[in-house]
């Protein structure tokens, strides 16, 4: 199933909004990026998928469509490059004519190298040596990728139709979208997360760190978030921030805007912000705002941190 946790944002589904929106569809051989491509297709988005990279800005140079795009792109294409995808997102996110998100779809390794077990194929990019050798080299190469995602689907217990429920849920152009609140958690030394409308820093609260019982839990657990939110300025910075949310979600949604990005930072973006978004997603929600978060650190760490887990907080 979708892992809820690892839901970005979704671009602004606004009438008034006459850029091109450019869906790129990504993930590791085996995924489901395939899959993805023909259910956006019947959902009406001309799709075109494995397109090489260097034809992309000729594409876009041709007459204006009247659907958006869905691009998929395979990273086993002959001019594909983590540099040249990162770069065209890059030029097309400051280019007042597009819309471009990215769509990747992950799945675990043991899924992957079942489903190649089932196929009796052999992973492309390493056709001489075991499934699972080739799996973990692409999911090495595409993880800045998968980093910066906006939505980020995860199809490892998804079925065809699961997967296209999931997408039909992000994409679909008749359907009605409520505003979303995508809440984001992250570590400032590796910089502000693309696409925040709103962020604060929580790095004044007290640091669970310094506290050795603490140090290898996070702020998704009781006693971490325990700790934090007995410091004397939780409470108040917590209440005004949650008012002042509640306040503008009503004016972006009578606005047209179909989509807020809120961050929390921190040293580390694994107790102090993870604490403050899980406790804001859940007054949230239980305000009726359909919510997802995301914790960028924690995913990047990818699996449960070890006991004597040493970086800072």
């Amino acid at each position: 199933m979708s892992d809820t946790q690892n839901e970005p944002s979704l671009v602004a589904d606004d009438p008034r909004d006459t850029r091109q929106r450019l869906i790129f569809v990504t993930g590791p051989a085996g995924a489901g990026r395939s899959t993805a491509i023909h259910v956006l297709e019947d959902l009406g988005y001309e799709a075109i998928d494995n397109l090489p990279l260097s034809l992309i800005p000729r594409l876009l140079d041709g007459p204006p469509r009247n659907r958006p795009l869905a691009l998929g792109i395979d990273a086993r294409n002959r001019d594909f490059s983590i540099a040249n995808l990162s770069d065209l997102l890059d030029r097309l996110s400051v280019n007042a004519n597009y819309a471009p998100e990215l769509l990747y779809l992950d799945c675990s390794p043991d899924a992957l190298v079942r489903r190649y077990s089932e196929t009796r194929r052999r992973h492309p990019l390493a056709p001489d040596e075991p499934p699972l050798a080739g799996i973990e080299a692409e999911r090495e190469m595409l993880a800045p990728i998968r980093s910066r995602a906006e939505v980020l689907i995860d199809t490892t217990d998804l079925s065809p139709h699961d997967l296209k429920s999931e997408l039909a849920r992000w994409f679909d152009l008749a359907g009605n979208h409520r505003l979303t609140v995508s809440l984001h958690s992250f570590s400032y030394k590796r910089g502000v997360p693309r696409g925040l409308d709103m962020m604060f820093d929580c790095r004044f609260l007290a640091n669970p760190h310094w506290r050795p019982e603490l140090r290898s839990h996070d702020g998704r657990e009781g006693p971490v978030q325990d700790y934090v939110t007995a410091d004397p300025l939780y409470a108040p910075f917590f209440d005004k921030v949650r008012d002042l949310v509640l306040f503008v979600l009503p004016a972006h949604l009578a606005e047209g805007k179909a989509h807020l990005a809120i961050g929390f930072g921190c040293t580390g973006g694994k107790h102090r912000s993870v604490t403050l978004t899980e406790k804001l997603g859940e007054a949230l929600a239980q305000a009726g705002w359909r919510v997802s978060i995301r914790h960028r650190e924690l995913e990047h760490r990818g699996a449960a941190l070890p006991l004597n887990e040493p970086a800072p907080a």
